[in-house]
Parts: C-alpha cells; structure tokens; sequence
C-alpha cells in the first residue's frame, strides 16, 4: 500500500447493466476521479451470459477488474450448510406461510452479505489496501465506494445507505445523483457495448419474476443448475434448522412448486413482468 495514498475509489461490479454503466462511464472520464479498481464478488453461479460479459470488459484495458469469491454457493446450497458450517439455507426460499392469512413465507437470507458484501470488503482490504486479514484499516484511509443503483430504484440506495458498514467505507450512487435511469442506462449500453448487458443475478435467484425464470429456462446449463438447487432444498438430508422445525418444504418459486413442474411461458402470458430486482429484493447482488 502506497503510504501517501490516503483515499480509494472502487466501484462494486455485478456485470449487470447499472455497473456496467458506471465502469464504462469511469473509463470514458464521464465520472471523475478515476476509480482505483472495480471488484466483481463471483458466487460461480452467475449466468453463462454474465461471464461472457465479464469477460468482455477485462479485454477493454479499462480501470482494473478484481474477481473475488468465497466459494460456489450452490455447492454450500446442496449441502444445506452456510459459510460457518450451520445447517441454513442462505437463500431467501420459499415455504408455505406459518399464518393462514399468508399463503407464503420465505427464509431468512444470508447470501448477499456472506458472497457479495463481505467478499467485496475483504477484497478491498487484500487486494486494494494491501492489509493482511487481521489488521486495522489506518484511520486516515477512506474508501469511496460507488454503488450502480440507478433512480428507478433509489429506495435500494436508501436501505444500504442505512445499513451498518465500516467507518472507512463511503458510499456514493452516481447514477441517482444523476437522475439516471435503468432505462437511461440501456439506451447509452445500445452505443457502447456490442452485445446485450445481462442481468447480474444467481441462476436459481427466489427474487427472479416469470420472465426472468423463462430466460434462465432457455439456458440448458443454467437451467440445469436451478433444478438441481430447487430438487436439492426439499432433500431431507440438507433442510435447515428453521425449515426443520416447522416441517417446512423449501421451493425456489412463489408458487410453491417445484420448478420442473412450472409453466412460466403461460404465466408470463397472463401477466407482464418488469425484469429487474423484485421490490423485495434488498438490491447488492447486481450493483
């Protein structure tokens, strides 16, 4: 770490179409100052069409991209275990509602903050500070970092905003700031990018709506990956403690069915879907 240098600038990477908004914005010097690097938090279970994106910004020579992860998190999913070995679900999954008047409930969810927020920090402080794992960030250092929330979604941004965070870390949303649009964003990815920017999400996401299922669908790989975790949460042998003790089966889907089972074609027919994070979503998986 370079002993002058007391303020860093990084931009938390989901290769989705906000942040791939704001890192060809830095590129471009549209944004300033320049941002030290962009820190993508890879759960391996991202989109095949993620990847390839990814892959695509690497090539552009632009500000240094940081690939950081803390396993497969459907590896962990399989399993029913979290990071620290409980028995837990970490996804937000579904399960029939505890009370009459709630036909669903759903899961505590640990896998924002186990395999993006906390991935980012960690990378920050070894990749970018330099720091070793137990040591103090130096009071005098701040990290500003850029979040790609955009204005059709500035309740996301109040929620991080609120959220607890380390004294060293400051946040800023320059896509609100600018009153800038998702769909602003897409208009300016149209002129910059030579393929469709896809949406940053798991593939087997509880938040996805119907259109987003149908597009996971239409991927043999990935839709192969979300039956797998879905079959997966009703095995006796991975169900966690909450699910346990209210004898709870666990789905991937509102409906509470199986995925296999799901016409998401008809559904999608009967009603229009926005495609984007679900209201409930508390938005750090794409930023």
């Amino acid at each position: 770490m370079a002993k002058s240098k007391t303020e860093y600038h990084i931009l938390n990477l989901g290769a989705g179409v906000q942040s791939t908004t704001l890192y060809l914005m830095f590129m471009r010097g549209l944004i300033t100052p320049q941002i030290d690097a962009a820190i993508f938090a890879d759960t391996q279970d991202e989109p095949k069409a993620v990847y390839r994106h990814l892959e695509w910004l690497e090539s552009l020579g632009g500000p240094r991209i940081i690939r950081a992860t803390r396993g497969k998190l459907s590896t962990a999913l399989v399993k029913g275990e979290s990071l620290s070995g409980h028995r837990w679900i970490s996804i937000p999954a579904f399960t029939p509602g505890v009370l009459p008047s709630k036909r669903e409930g759903r899961l505590r969810r640990q896998c924002s903050r186990d395999y993006k927020i906390n991935v980012i920090r960690r990378a920050i402080r070894h990749s970018v500070l330099g720091l070793s794992p137990r040591q103090a960030v130096p009071r005098k250092i701040v990290v500003h970092q850029y979040l790609g929330i955009s204005m059709d979604e500035a309740g996301r941004a109040s929620r991080i905003e609120r959220a607890q965070r380390p004294k060293y870390l400051s946040l800023h949303f320059p896509l609100v700031r600018r009153s800038m649009t998702r769909t602003h964003c897409e208009d300016l990815l149209k002129n910059w990018v030579p393929h469709r920017t896809p949406r940053s999400a798991c593939v087997y996401c509880p938040l996805h709506n119907d259109s987003e299922w149908l597009h996971v669908k239409s991927v043999p790989e990935d839709w192969a990956l979300a039956l797998t975790v879905d079959d997966n949460l009703r095995a006796p042998s991975v169900l966690n403690d909450q699910a346990r003790a209210n004898k709870m089966p666990m789905f991937l889907h509102r409906s509470l069915q199986p995925l296999v089972q799901i016409d998401f074609e008809s559904r999608v027919n009967r009603r229009s879907s926005w495609v984007g994070f679900s209201v409930e979503c508390h938005g750090v998986c794409g930023i």
